[in-house]
């Protein structure tokens, strides 16, 4: 049948035997009721009921039809109650992309979050390509800088980043300790290239237009490594930098903060997996503010 709502408004009518009736049920007109009728009756060639003063009683055409609707309803409610119970269900795969420079920190939490939900498959991605969450290519993002400005997305701040110039005292016991950041002229700096949109690099660059980096790394983790080896300053998380117990060269301004942000997509974001997530990492960014601002 080209309409079901006509073949749905035909099971109501013999149902309950009235058109006021069955237009109580469906929510609509009466009018519309009887055009319903009027229309697959049309399109059928044949009278599906017999209209008299108490209502409407059907035909054995039109019996044929209710037996065909009733079983047709019924495996429609069956089919809609099991997609609910699967979208109540925190399972599937997951796609979360990230920073590789919060791999460490994350693994732990992801760890935590697939013993909670033993039956959610994670991809976890840090390319530093940005995943378009409108075509599917990611559920939830991690992502740094800017807030979001794209109207299709939900951006929600996890915490902010605050980073540090450190030295291994290995380092330092071959150099005198900085005292103001002319002083960085006479040090091996460790860091990205000019163009990092860090804002700690930016102030470096900014402050000290002439300064060359002795080594330079594509991500974070790679400057801890080489700051850990005594190879020259870094700038590092704080948290991460007290873990490796190095010497803090300089202190984090206000403006060096780096925030964090989880970005979802408008459609997938109450997707119970997907809120199973962001409501996870959004206990681990108050964990993380914690550790900053203490």
């Amino acid at each position: 049948m080209q309409n079901w709502d006509e073949i749905k408004t035909a099971f109501h009518v013999a149902r309950l035997g009235t058109v006021s009736a069955a237009a109580d049920v469906l929510g609509v007109h009466h009018s519309t009721v009887i055009r319903h009728i009027d229309s697959l009756e049309g399109r059928l060639k044949v009278k599906l009921f017999q209209r008299h003063a108490r209502g409407y009683t059907p035909t054995d055409a039109g019996r044929d039809v209710m037996q065909v609707a009733q079983a047709t309803d019924e495996q429609f409610q069956q089919l809609t109650n099991r997609l609910v119970g699967q979208g109540d269900q925190i399972s599937g795969d997951i796609v979360l992309t990230s920073l590789a420079d919060l791999t460490p920190d994350l693994m732990p939490v992801l760890g935590a979050f697939q013993q909670k939900y033993p039956l959610v498959n994670l991809t976890y991605l840090t390319d530093e390509r940005v995943f378009r969450l409108a075509y599917g290519e990611a559920h939830v993002a991690i992502r740094a800088g800017r807030e979001n400005q794209d109207q299709d997305n939900i951006v929600q701040h996890l915490f902010d980043v605050e980073f540090e110039l450190v030295a291994d005292q290995s380092y330092l016991d071959r150099h005198a300790l900085p005292k103001e950041p002319a002083d960085l002229l006479e040090h091996r700096l460790i860091g990205f290239d000019a163009d990092s949109r860090a804002p700690h690099y930016r102030w470096l660059y900014e402050t000290l237009p002439q300064v060359s980096l002795s080594l330079k790394c594509a991500d974070t983790q790679s400057v801890r490594q080489a700051v850990k080896a005594g190879l020259g300053l870094g700038f590092l998380p704080v948290t991460q930098a007290r873990q490796d117990g190095f010497v803090t060269v300089m202190r984090s301004p206000q403006e060096w903060r780096s925030p964090i942000w989880c970005v979802t997509h408008v459609d997938l974001h109450r997707a119970p997996k997907v809120h199973a997530l962001v409501r996870h990492l959004k206990t681990w960014g108050k964990k993380q503010s914690l550790q900053v601002s203490g």
